[in-house]
């Protein structure tokens, strides 16, 4: 769908507390990020955007990396916009720049991988109040490297049935997996996972079912039995929400955005 005649698409990086939104898609009476962000837009335009996004993200999920697409009125500029949002949008959710896009540019449908990022947080200062909004604050020993070795089968595609919540079958369960690994972050390990499309709740069986084999409670073989559908196996329950961000999302040159982004001098970007 492209721009209608007199607008502009403009494409805007998107970071947010997911602690505050009913995740990322409308719902009537209750807040969610696409609502807040339209109203915002709506305003500014004086007549309804819509927003579309790179991927929905759940009731409790974080982001420091969404694509966002709406098209505004001709006299709107990348620039202009990014400083309006940054003085009127609440404060858990933040723009980091906002792009010139081209005309048929579409967040969905023209990205081909998304990289999440799942934060374990295994001393006890993770169940600080400043922690455990944004981790799983488990606070228990974990073995490094059963952990390691569990995302080593997640590589490739496969079927990832076993680890989705809610069936997809008309796009079918195979996900193609170039990235899964295991390092570091202040509090215990971070999983940062990279594939073409994920399942519905997909990261956190993922994470909830290696966190089981790390801490001893079932063999690591699970992981590839659970990956072949072996039905006598069955996914450990989903980590928490609150650890898992959406981290980055990959184009093709094709969807390359015509400008480079605005600035904002007045805020750093936010890492994961």
């Amino acid at each position: 769908m492209e721009a209608p005649d007199s607008s502009i698409r403009l494409v805007l990086t998107v970071q947010y507390d997911g602690g505050g939104f009913h995740g990322w898609q409308f719902q009537p009476d209750r807040r969610t990020v696409q609502g807040t962000l339209e109203e915002t837009l709506s305003r500014l335009a004086d007549r309804p955007c819509t927003v579309l996004g790179s991927g929905r993200t759940d009731t409790g999920v974080h982001a420091t990396g969404q694509v966002a697409s709406v098209d505004m009125p001709a006299s709107w500029t990348a620039e202009k916009l990014h400083r309006a949002l940054d003085s009127m949008l609440p404060t858990d959710v933040w723009v980091e720049s906002v792009r010139r896009g081209r005309p048929d540019f579409h967040p969905r449908f023209d990205a081909i991988a998304r990289t999440y990022v799942y934060r374990v947080g295994l001393s006890a200062g993770a169940a600080s109040p400043f922690h455990r909004r944004w981790c799983w604050a488990f606070c228990e020993p974990l073995d490094d490297d059963l952990l390691a070795q569990a995302a080593v089968p997640i590589i490739g595609r496969h079927s990832f049935e076993a680890f989705a919540k809610a069936g997809q079958p008309e796009r079918g369960y195979m996900c193609s997996v170039s990235a899964a690994r295991w390092s570091e972050w202040q509090l215990g390990p971070c999983l940062t996972i990279t594939a073409d499309r994920y399942l519905h709740h997909m990261v956190r069986y993922l994470v909830g079912t290696m966190v089981d084999v790390a801490r001893g409670r079932r063999p690591l073989g699970d992981i590839g039995r659970l990956l072949a559908r072996d039905p006598d196996v069955v996914t450990s329950p989903p980590a928490p929400p609150e650890g898992l961000f959406l981290s980055h999302v990959d184009y093709p040159d094709r969807a390359l955005l015509e400008a480079e982004p605005s600035g904002s001098p007045s805020r750093s970007t936010a890492t994961v």
